[in-house]
């Protein structure tokens, strides 16, 4: 016993430190690697948050792999109101929930045009909708997160330099008060074919039409406060009949690939006739002894654009087939300048019309106004509507008084009543004989799209959030357009006439843009 105890003495008794660990290798594994990668993940996991963060908390828990996803941040500054909506992309670039839902949309009154005499003001107004955009945002991706602020056609129609010294405030205002990626560039005024073209990939995107063959995708309407939108596909025939325009005007068409699919967008923006701004239209036909747009019993002033207008009714009240009159002028449906084959007013064209037309998506007022004089019901998300519907409620709307008005129209607001008559009106003939509608084509009515069993708000800045969110998946944009193996988008620059690009699996591309001098 004695030998074999002295044996192995002397066999492990002067055995190395280095003799030791390779013997137990194995067991020193078994426990050194659980622990390293425990250690990893404690690591890569974020700091923890406050309770402050209830709606962050909330989109971690609905959000997993949140280290793979992009958000971006779109303030939509129009002349109705401000609005910021918060999206959350995958790496594929499809919608990721933000808590239950797949946005968020917060909105306030007024907009940043309503300030035009104080820019501070103007940006401060934006302040309680930053702070619900970035409560929910993960901390550690605020500062990674693109910020946008896009104003529309209220701010395009200030006068002087009102319109660039609020730009300016709201540039500063993100610097200082803002945790996320604000570039100076981003905050600017849309030109209106770039909003048109953006709600028009909005709505396509959440459809799932991109890709598609054009006759497969859906035209948009689109009636904001100061300016409407038209935008569809057209066939390559048509697009070959597109008028030149001069130096310095947007061309009707606009050239593009979206997900491995070439379109011919006819887009046009048409300004001052938005519905708060055609509302200063019609009044500007009419003197002021009274308005037929005007509900009975109403005296008072529009403000709209720095201006003000008389807007009283006529003593015998409220008229639709005067009313009419009146919309057909201010709309100048017989204007002279029409020298193309088919115009929809004021003299432009009005794209040739084709089956991208044939099933249409009017959004915006449109909706809004449908919603508050009954044509469809508040709570639907989307309905299907004809221009009938608007000439009926229309008639019932400019029978009544500003009294009576308020129980027979319990949804519309005090201050948009008067005007009922007006809207609904000048909504009608916008689509007739604006646009060209059959009095019984079937539209569809849209504030929300379903997508991935959730409703995502049917406006354009998913469309600008699409293209700022792809241009982070490469290194560097490529001209004026972002890529990534699922969609590209494009932002109009000046002067430019076309630009078209090809995107295929495996990033192969091929890419052109030619520029006028």
């Amino acid at each position: 016993m004695e030998k074999t105890l002295k044996r192995r003495q002397q066999q492990y008794g002067g055995e190395s430190f280095t003799d030791k660990i390779q013997r137990h290798k194995g067991v020193i594994l078994v426990i050194c690697v659980p622990l390293f990668l425990v250690s990893i993940v404690l690591y890569v996991m974020p700091t923890t948050r406050s309770l402050s963060d209830p709606m962050e908390s909330l989109n971690r828990k609905f959000s997993p792999n949140i280290g793979s996803m992009k958000y971006a941040v779109i303030f939509d500054a129009g002349s109705s109101g401000s609005r910021v909506h918060v999206f959350c992309f995958d790496e594929n670039l499809d919608l990721v929930p933000i808590g239950n839902e797949l946005e968020l949309f917060v909105q306030r009154k007024p907009g940043l045009s309503a300030y035009a005499s104080d820019p501070e003001a103007a940006a401060e107004s934006l302040l309680s909708l930053l702070k619900h955009a970035e409560n929910v945002v993960p901390r550690n991706l605020r500062s990674n997160t693109p910020v946008r602020v896009g104003a529309t056609a209220g701010l395009r129609q200030l006068e002087g330099d009102a319109s660039e010294r609020i730009l300016q405030a709201v540039r500063d205002f993100l610097k200082s008060k803002s945790s996320f990626k604000a570039k100076a560039d981003a905050v600017v005024v849309l030109d209106g074919n770039q909003e048109g073209a953006y709600q028009w990939v909005t709505i396509n995107y959440l459809l799932g039409k991109l890709g598609k063959k054009y006759s497969d995708t859906v035209g948009v309407v689109d009636l904001g406060g100061g300016s409407v939108q038209m935008a569809y596909a057209i066939s390559e025939s048509d697009a070959q009949k597109a008028p030149k325009v001069s130096d310095g005007e947007d061309t009707y068409v606009q050239e593009m690939y979206l997900k491995g699919t070439k379109y011919y967008l006819y887009v046009h923006s048409y300004l001052h006739y938005g519905l708060l701004a055609a509302r200063a239209e019609i009044l500007k036909v009419t003197d002021e002894t009274g308005n037929p747009c005007i509900l009975g019993g109403h005296h008072g002033t529009y403000k709209y654009g720095g201006a003000v207008y008389p807007a009283s009714a006529m003593s015998q009240g409220s008229s639709m087939s005067s009313c009419r009159e009146v919309a057909l002028k201010a709309l100048k449906v017989n204007e002279p300048a029409c020298t193309h084959m088919k115009c929809t007013f004021g003299g432009v064209w009005n794209g040739g019309g084709g089956d991208g037309q044939k099933n249409m998506f009017v959004a915006s007022f449109f909706f809004d106004r449908a919603a508050e004089a009954g044509i469809i019901n508040p709570s639907l998300a989307v309905a299907k509507v004809r221009p009938a519907d608007y000439e009926s409620a229309a008639k019932r709307a400019c029978e009544t008084t500003l009294e009576s008005g308020k129980s027979e129209f319990p949804h519309v607001e005090p201050d948009n009543l008067p005007y009922l008559c007006m809207d609904l009106v000048y909504q009608y003939t916008l689509l007739v004989d604006g646009f060209g509608l059959d009095h019984q084509h079937e539209m569809t009515l849209v504030k929300k799209v379903e997508y991935k069993n959730s409703l995502v708000e049917a406006a354009w800045p998913l469309g600008s959030a699409i293209e700022v969110a792809s241009s982070l998946t490469v290194d560097k944009p490529i001209g004026p357009m972002f890529w990534n193996r699922r969609i590209a988008t494009w932002v109009p620059k000046p002067k430019q006439v076309m630009h078209h690009a090809s995107l295929k699996e495996g990033m192969e591309f091929t890419f052109s843009l030619s520029i006028t001098s």
